[in-house]
């Protein structure tokens, strides 16, 4: 079910772009825009809770986090990449579009567009796709097709091309990391539940501090470099895939 979960979390992307856009094309002002937004967090916080008061999903005693080790520390680097493709592509397209391929400034959200949607589709399929298709495959085959398409936008000075760029890491993105996350829960080097707090710390800290350092990047070389350097490491985390143990990634709990 990972890969339905993760899905859902990029149809509220696009359902919020798509929102938000809307109101500001029908004269909402973008502190009113922001306000609904907040209007519904809020909502959604009173819904949950009760469920985040009275709900324990496990027993286990001990520290509420650990750092990660062994397996889990490489499982948490390879989602860091991954992640960090998706921050490039959901905060840098708009602005690499603009200035490197100069697209004219109402259009420069097609990248993201390019992005999230192939990414929603592919997860949404994901869950079926897991049942046919290994993880190693998943995983490997994904990374490839992202770092293929991150390099697209960064060589070609085509527009179409960067759009087509950016569906290609969106689609290849899709399943990676809820393999990984689904791994990470087979897994026996930590208890599941500090490794999931390990990972999930680690990954995320790809898509909120990965866009500021890709800034950095550019400031000192150029925006193309920085993006083009994140088709590397995607190539590095195709490596990294085909070294974890065949029964972890492909669905089997190692003895």
């Amino acid at each position: 079910m990972m890969s339905g979960f993760h899905g859902l979390f990029s149809v509220g992307g696009l359902l919020g772009a798509i929102g938000v856009s809307t109101l500001l094309s029908l004269g909402f002002s973008p502190f009113q825009a922001s306000l609904a937004v907040v209007v519904l967090l809020m909502l959604s916080a009173f819904l949950a809770l009760p469920g985040l008061l009275t709900g324990r999903t496990h027993s286990e005693s001990g520290p509420a986090f650990a750092f990660p080790h062994g397996i889990v520390l490489i499982i948490g680097v390879m989602c860091f990449i991954v992640f960090l493709a998706e921050g490039a592509a959901i905060d840098w397209s708009a602005v690499f579009l603009t200035t490197v391929r100069h697209v004219d400034m109402r259009y420069t959200g097609l990248g993201y567009v390019a992005f999230a949607s192939t990414m929603t589709i592919g997860r949404l399929l994901g869950d079926r796709l897991v049942r046919h298709v290994s993880g190693r495959v998943l995983v490997t085959g994904g990374s490839l097709l992202a770092a293929l398409g991150m390099l697209l936008v960064t060589i070609i000075p085509v527009w179409q091309m960067t759009l087509l760029g950016y569906a290609l890491v969106g689609a290849g993105c899709a399943n990676v990391v809820p393999v990984l996350y689904s791994a990470v829960g087979r897994q026996t080097f930590m208890p599941e539940h500090l490794a999931v707090s390990a990972i999930t710390t680690l990954g995320y800290s790809g898509i909120l501090v990965g866009p500021a350092a890709l800034g950095f990047v550019a400031q000192i070389v150029n925006l193309p470099f920085a993006l083009g350097s994140i088709g590397v490491l995607l190539v590095f985390v195709t490596m990294m895939g085909l070294m974890l143990p065949q029964a972890l990634i492909n669905g089997k709990t190692p003895k």
